[in-house]
């Protein structure tokens, strides 16, 4: 019997020939990723461990501050701080300080930090997001992640696979988050609990690598274990730019056994929102829409949603419009490098124009707490991964999750809105404009 993707490469970092479903191993890891809120436990933890003087290898950690940036109080500072003195003591290669790095997801595979075939694991659940480039990648607890610092190998039960089959053309202002959010809702969010979601079809082969970054990342919405794309040619000319270090495509077998098949047929999807108070609690936007709900805040931003492509539907929104009055509109660029490429792109000076405000790229708002927290009564509607009591601020808050073309189109009217109603421009960069507004299209190549 053959093994699927997730299998092939937990076998070859087990150095065994075989793996099947349940079976613990102990696995070799390329990389280990803290935050510094994970970071401060495992520490913490690792200083507990005798003997454990240096981590097994600077040049295969990578520590992110993204949570509290810039610090937001002394507390927070201090966490981060735990941090940097620790990478400063064990002369990690790969720190990532507020002003030079951004949100994790987006900083390490930017840095040439993820590659294909490779086994990826870190103190946050959204670890997973790596499979979008072929290599296996979960989170785990801060104990296991002091222990990989020390080891550099943790132990895993290997998780039955799950196979997703994507067909059909996603249509006007569809894009990879519709497509995501409609999965999580099929599946549920205990839907695939400790399984590896695979995913194919002609879909997801057109998407461009935010796209699959999106629906990887959101794997951990339906409780897997880990999300996987299989790396093809555009997978390697972007880990290619990035790095030159050896790495190896791993390809599930013909005869793989998987526990289950999903077909899902995209070219009938419209926009999709989870309402509250699950990711799983998704409806069209037609459903949605005739419920005139109003909104106190957009979101646009996070390590699902904060990539150029992103910003770009966006911008193309937005240009030359006004954000709805009594309305607050946030916008977190993923990575410092996301910033200075939307910054030179015009995109920022348009955000701005339109009443949004541009924040340093971050994770706070995400998860609440910090720029861009909900207070009792409000309701948001956000491009992030999850809509759970208090997940941005106040238990008493409602959000909904959508793509950020809906995002910007709820922005203009101060409610839930389907971005097919609204008016929408390919973005061009503003030294390209020369005044032209651009013509009226739809960006379905975008994430």
């Amino acid at each position: 019997m053959g093994m699927t993707l997730t299998e092939k490469i937990l076998a070859r970092h087990a150095g065994l020939d075989h793996v099947e479903p349940g079976q613990i191993i102990n696995a070799k890891v390329d990389l280990v990723l803290a935050n510094e809120l994970s970071a401060a436990v495992a520490i913490k933890v690792m200083r507990q461990i005798r003997g454990a003087d240096r981590v097994f290898d600077a040049s295969k950690i990578a520590l992110v501050a993204d949570h509290f940036v810039p610090a937001k109080d002394a507390q927070s500072a201090s966490i981060a701080k735990l941090m940097k003195d620790f990478a400063g003591e064990q002369e990690i290669e790969h720190f990532f300080d507020v002003g030079r790095g951004g949100i994790e997801h987006v900083v390490l595979p930017e840095e040439g930090l993820v590659a294909p075939g490779e086994l990826i694991v870190g103190g946050d659940s959204h670890t997973c997001t790596y499979g979008a480039f072929g290599a296996f990648a979960t989170g785990m607890g801060s104990t296991d992640i002091a222990a990989a610092f020390v080891l550099g190998e943790v132990w895993l039960k290997v998780p039955a696979s799950i196979k997703l089959v994507y067909s059909g053309t996603p249509g006007t202002m569809v894009y990879a988050k519709d497509v995501m959010l409609r999965t999580v809702g099929e599946l549920g969010i205990d839907g695939a609990t400790y399984r590896a979601m695979e995913y194919h079809g002609s879909t997801v082969d057109e998407l461009p690598i935010t796209g699959r970054i999106t629906m990887a990342n959101m794997a951990i919405e339906c409780g897997a274990k880990n999300g996987i794309f299989h790396a093809d040619e555009k997978t390697i000319a972007y880990v290619r730019e990035r790095t030159n270090r050896d790495f190896i495509v791993e390809k599930a077998d013909p005869d793989a056994a998987y526990e289950r098949t999903i077909a899902i047929d995209v070219g009938q999807l419209e926009p999709q929102v989870a309402c509250p108070h699950t990711p799983d609690n998704v409806h069209p936007i037609s459903e949605v829409v005739r419920d005139d709900l109003r909104v106190d805040q957009v979101f646009i931003g996070s390590c699902t949603n904060g990539y150029i492509d992103d910003l770009r539907v966006v911008a193309g929104i937005l240009q030359g419009k006004t954000i709805a009055p009594n309305l607050r509109v946030i916008v977190n660029p993923g990575s410092q490098k996301v910033w200075m490429q939307a910054a030179d792109e015009g995109i920022l000076s348009t955000l701005a124009a339109a009443g949004c405000a541009v924040n340093t790229p971050g994770c706070g708002a995400c998860f609440g707490g910090h720029m861009g927290t909900l207070g009792d009564g409000e309701r948001a509607i956000s491009t992030t991964n999850r809509n759970y009591v208090g997940r941005m601020g106040s238990p008493k808050a409602e959000i909904y999750l959508a793509s950020p073309a809906t995002c910007a189109a709820s922005a203009l009217s101060g409610k839930i809105t389907d971005p097919r109603t609204v008016e929408h421009l390919e973005w061009t960069p503003t030294r390209e404009r020369a005044g032209s507004r651009g013509t009226t299209v739809s960006l379905i190549e975008s994430n």
